[in-house]
């Protein structure tokens, strides 16, 4: 797939995702801000209820002291007796003013009945005189219940508010009026009057500072003077709580989305990262392909002179042959052995073959080896091998890699200011332990860089330098070969002084 393909794949796929999260969090907001209206509208309905229910409370107070002698006078009967006699009595229906009817029934003996009865005429004066004086004192007791209105509406603001509004009364209508709407929610209040000084407040409710957005406040007997008002505090300490508890089945929607979107950052990533690792392994391949048609054609053209007869009777000839076969053949070599770390480069531990090494011996030898090379471009190379006990745990084949990469990248990077001049040097230090130290004269590394040469695919900047071939792998390989072998590896370098690589490696326990 073409890198032009996946950075479309991944805008339009980024796209998508943040669109999606943008949604859901525009979806979220919009849901918190109806909770919060619907429980604010909710609220001052509740209050509102609780203060009807005070002044109701109230006038109830205010008429139960007159109730019963309002009751006993209003009552206005109608006279609608029978003509005909009964042997059951007469019998008289009444209404009272408020509706409600009743009848009276009049027994005895039926001839007195009947004189009663037929007496009409004065009784219907008789009745006409009680409708009469009913009438009126129905007028008066009306009267008296306008003065007990009268007296509410002139005397009641000057009751004391803990009387007018109690606290265990204020909590249950208050607690009823939650209950209804549904919101199961705690809270604490006060009553405060016109100067904010608090009258009574429950346990929980800070007067000092209370938090107004988790605040409602209510006037309670609106229609006292201005001076008299009272107001009901209401403090819920959950509301935030209440509210997202609401939408809290959004948040594992939300953490998916997100998870998702992380995923797919990661692989594009990790898409990018094998395309370029792919790139490099290709280009790696075609570079040693190259590399490998040079020694392979010394090779042969050595051998297809050995075949000629005048060629073997020559010692000197002889000589060159067998000199240029075995520089191509430590050539090519080295060509595999660069193939050979890539593949073992993520290799684990169990792959190494770990035993007794003369770390002396073998750096002697690889000195002795790489000289020809140093020498070549008018470098020398000197080893100060002065440590006492020099037998570590190592994998060989490894550990001369390891050597051999630093000693040519001394080589690689070399000043042409000056001629190389590369050291090798052990010694023992405390611990059990090996010190091996390659320091060369060539251009140094820059403080920034430092940080990162032993990172996998970082190189250095050469400059103007195009002679420098390689893919960030040899120093990585070097951390990773010492790391493995339970030893550590720094560095030091000037730029245009040079650089000094210093390995630590634990001494074998045999």
């Amino acid at each position: 797939m073409k890198k032009s393909t996946i950075w479309i794949l991944a805008i339009v796929m980024a796209t998508a995702f943040v669109s999606l999260l943008c949604i859901q969090i525009f979806y979220m907001k919009n849901i918190v801000r109806i909770r919060y209206e619907q429980f604010a509208q909710g609220v001052r309905q509740s209050l509102m209820s609780v203060a009807v229910h005070l002044e109701q409370d109230e006038a109830r107070h205010f008429l139960e002291e007159d109730i019963e002698e309002v009751q006993s006078g209003s009552i206005v009967t109608q006279y609608l007796g029978d003509q005909i006699p009964r042997q059951d009595g007469i019998k008289y229906s009444f209404t009272t003013s408020s509706g409600l009817k009743g009848d009276l029934t009049i027994k005895g003996d039926v001839s007195e009945i009947n004189k009663l009865q037929h007496s009409g005429t004065v009784t219907d004066r008789r009745y006409k005189t009680m409708q009469d004086a009913y009438r009126d004192h129905y007028l008066y007791q009306k009267g008296m219940i306008d003065d007990v209105i009268l007296n509410i509406i002139s005397t009641a603001s000057s009751r004391p508010i803990t009387q007018r509004a109690d606290s265990a009364v204020v909590r249950k209508y208050l607690t009823q009026a939650l209950d209804t709407l549904g919101l199961d929610v705690p809270f604490e209040y006060a009553v405060v009057n016109h100067c904010g000084i608090v009258q009574y407040r429950s346990a929980g409710f800070d007067s000092n500072e209370p938090d107004r957005d988790n605040t409602f406040v209510q006037t309670l007997f609106p229609r006292d003077a201005s001076g008299r008002h009272h107001y009901l505090k209401v403090y819920f300490p959950t509301k935030r709580d209440y509210i997202f508890s609401s939408i809290k089945f959004m948040v594992p929607a939300f953490a998916f989305t997100l998870i998702l979107l992380i995923i797919f950052v990661y692989t594009i990533i990790v898409a990018f990262r094998q395309k370029r690792l792919t790139e490099m392994k290709n280009d790696f391949i075609n570079n040693m392909t190259h590399e490998f048609k040079t020694p392979i054609s010394s090779i042969s053209l050595a051998a297809q002179m050995l075949e000629d007869q005048s060629v073997r009777k020559s010692p000197v000839m002889l000589q060159q042959i067998s000199t240029v076969i075995s520089d191509e053949t430590k050539r090519l070599r080295f060509q595999v052995e660069k193939v050979l770390q890539m593949s073992m480069f993520d290799r684990s531990r169990s792959t190494l073959k770990i035993t007794d090494l003369d770390a002396n011996l073998t750096i002697y030898n690889i000195v002795n080896t790489f000289k020809l090379k140093v020498e070549k471009f008018g470098g020398s190379i000197t080893a100060n091998l002065d440590a006492l006990d020099a037998i570590v745990e190592v994998d060989e084949m490894h550990f001369t890699n390891v050597i051999f990469n630093l000693l040519d990248n001394a080589v690689k990077y070399r000043s042409d200011d000056r001629p190389l001049q590369l050291s090798v040097a052990s010694r023992d230090i405390s611990g059990e332990r090996l010190e091996i130290t390659i320091a060369d004269n060539g251009i140094g590394i820059r403080r920034d860089d430092l940080k990162k040469i032993f990172d996998k695919f970082y190189r250095v900047s050469t400059g103007n330098r195009h002679d420098v071939k390689g893919f960030g792998l040899g120093l990585a390989y070097v951390k990773k070969m010492i790391t493995e072998l339970g030893g550590t590896i720094t560095a030091e370098s000037e730029v245009n002084k040079g650089t000094k690589f210093i390995i630590i490696l634990p001494l074998s326990k045999n």
